[in-house]
C-alpha cells in the first residue's frame, strides 16, 4: 500500500516573478532589522520564517556586519540577492514592527503585497529632542548620585549630559560619522562638567565629570556583539565589538582632550 506522503500532491513551486518578490521582501526585512540594531540570530530567524510563510521551500541567509546575502529556493529554481546594510541607529520600534508583520504573515493575515504595504507604512517613533536630552541628563545625574555626588554636582551633570545629548542628536541628524560624533559629544560633556572644577562648584566635581559621559557607553553594539559570538555569528560579532571599541576610543579621546585643556586653567 502506498504511503501517505506518496499520495500527497506535490507542492507547486512559486512562479518566477512571485519568487523574486518574496526574495526581495526577505532581503529588505533582513536589511531593516540589521540597520536598526537587531541581533544576527533574530535577523536570520525572521527572514527564514517570512520566506517559508510566503511559499518558498527554503530560505538561506548570510548575515554580515554591512551586507546581507539571501537565497530562496522553490522547486528547482533559486534566486539570490545581495543587499548593503547601512547603520540607521538603534530603533527597537522598527524591530518590533517588523516582528509583528512577520507574525501576521505566518497567521495568514497578510500576503506579500500587504506585507510590503505594512512595511512602507511604518513611521519611526521619535520623541522630542528636548525630552530625550532631559531624560538622558537626569539618568546620568542618578548615576552620579549613586556614586556619591552632591546635589550641585548632580545639577551640573544634568546640564552637561543634556546639552551633550542634544548636540549628539543634532550631529547624527547631519549624518556625520558616529566616531566623530562620539568624540565631539564627549569633549562637550566633559568641558561643561569641568566647569565645576574650575569654578569650584560642589564638593564632588570629579564624579560629575565621570558621570557626564555615561550616555556614550555603546551598550547595544556590545551586547549584540557578544550575543552574535555566543550564537556562532563570528564575523558579525567581531565587527560589532570592534565598532563598539572604536566608539569607546573616540569618547575617551574627547574626555582626555577636554581634561587636558582644563587642567591648564587650574592653578
Amino acid at each position: 500500500m502506498p504511503s501517505t506522503d506518496a499520495l500527497a500532491p506535490p507542492v507547486r513551486p512559486l512562479p518566477e516573478g512571485q519568487q523574486e518578490e518574496v526574495t526581495r521582501l526577505c532581503a529588505d526585512t533582513s536589511v531593516l532589522l540589521m540597520q536598526h540594531g537587531a541581533e544576527s540570530a533574530l535577523v536570520e530567524s525572521l527572514t527564514r520564517r517570512l520566506g517559508l510563510a510566503l511559499g518558498a521551500d527554503r530560505v538561506e541567509a548570510g548575515v554580515f556586519a554591512n551586507s546581507i546575502v539571501l537565497t530562496t529556493l522553490s522547486g528547482s529554481r533559486d534566486v539570490t540577492v545581495v543587499r548593503r546594510s547601512e547603520d540607521r541607529g538603534i530603533s527597537m520600534h522598527w524591530v518590533t514592527e517588523v516582528q509583528r508583520a512577520v507574525l501576521a504573515v505566518e497567521a495568514g493575515e497578510l500576503d506579500a503585497a500587504a506585507y510590503r504595504a505594512r512595511l512602507d507604512a511604518v513611521v519611526p517613533l521619535r520623541y522630542p529632542r528636548w525630552l530625550v536630552a532631559l531624560a538622558i541628563g537626569l539618568s546620568c545625574a542618578c548615576f552620579a548620585r549613586l556614586a556619591g555626588a552632591d546635589w550641585t554636582g548632580c545639577g551640573l551633570v544634568v546640564v552637561a549630559s543634556g546639552v551633550a545629548q542634544f548636540l549628539r542628536m543634532r550631529i547624527a541628524r547631519l549624518h556625520f560619522n558616529p566616531v566623530v560624533n562620539f568624540f565631539v559629544t564627549a569633549f562637550v560633556a566633559t568641558s561643561i562638567a569641568d566647569l565645576g572644577r574650575v569654578w569650584s562648584l560642589g564638593r564632588t566635581p570629579q564624579i560629575a565629570v565621570a558621570s557626564s559621559v555615561l550616555l556614550l557607553v555603546p551598550g547595544f553594539p556590545l551586547i549584540n556583539g557578544v550575543s552574535d559570538l555566543v550564537k556562532g555569528y563570528m564575523s558579525t560579532g567581531i565587527a560589532r565589538l570592534t565598532y563598539a571599541l572604536l566608539l569607546l576610543v573616540a569618547a575617551s579621546a574627547g574626555v582626555v582632550l577636554s581634561m587636558t585643556l582644563f587642567d591648564r586653567l587650574l592653578p
